[in-house]
């Protein structure tokens, strides 16, 4: 997948013809998903003529992606965020930065459109933004080093790496679900926290390891 990125001329406009260009972008896409969204819709609520758009973007695919890309940034942002006003208490933190996803309706209506309509390649980018797949990763070393790890059972950064993996797919089949079954935002929060718990917790009795 080539990489998304938009032309230099989008990125050379005036910073508030950027972000109503943005945000033309955003709620069009948070309206309907991407292969339903029309260029027409977008650039009507930018104000700008059609072929400007395309001074910006390739097409409504590269808008959408770079849209995606933007979010899934934002999102590793947020997270190191709470987990550092959660002093490193991970699973807090996964709860918090869930909670707070569910009501930013900003970004919460543009989610659903691209979960459920996921395609492999929605799922590769957004995937390969949020949920690094190496530890020796900058993201990975800066979210570990803010993790309290004194009540974690585990004994190496490879077993962290696991876990924040798993927690992570926790979060967004969660997501998915919400969104597919239109859960009210409480029984959602109410199931991730659940989940959460039994992570905590395990679900084998120590005394089978005996």
């Amino acid at each position: 997948m080539k990489d998304i990125m938009p032309k230099l001329t989008f990125y050379n406009l005036p910073d508030e013809k950027k972000r109503v260009l943005i945000r033309a972008i955003k709620s069009e896409f948070s309206r309907v998903p991407l292969f339903e969204a029309s260029i027409s819709n977008i650039v009507k609520a930018a104000g700008i003529p059609r072929g400007s758009f395309y001074q910006y973007f390739d097409d409504k695919d590269d808008a959408f992606f770079f849209l995606l890309d933007e979010l899934a940034e934002k999102e590793k942002y947020n997270f190191l965020s709470i987990l550092n006003e959660c002093e490193g208490d991970l699973f807090e933190t996964a709860i918090a930065f869930y909670e707070r996803m569910l009501e930013e309706e900003e970004h919460f209506h543009f989610l659903k459109n691209a979960f459920l309509n996921m395609t492999q390649k929605i799922e590769s980018s957004f995937t390969r933004t949020i949920n690094d797949n190496n530890k020796n990763s900058e993201n990975f070393k800066a979210t570990a080093a803010l993790i309290d790890k004194s009540n974690l059972n585990i004994s190496s950064e490879k077993e962290l790496f696991h876990v924040l993996q798993i927690i992570t797919t926790i979060t967004f089949r969660n997501l998915v679900e919400t969104f597919a079954h239109n859960l009210s935002h409480q029984e959602s929060l109410d199931n991730l926290k659940m989940e959460m718990t039994l992570i905590k917790k395990g679900v084998v009795r120590e005394s089978a390891f005996n």
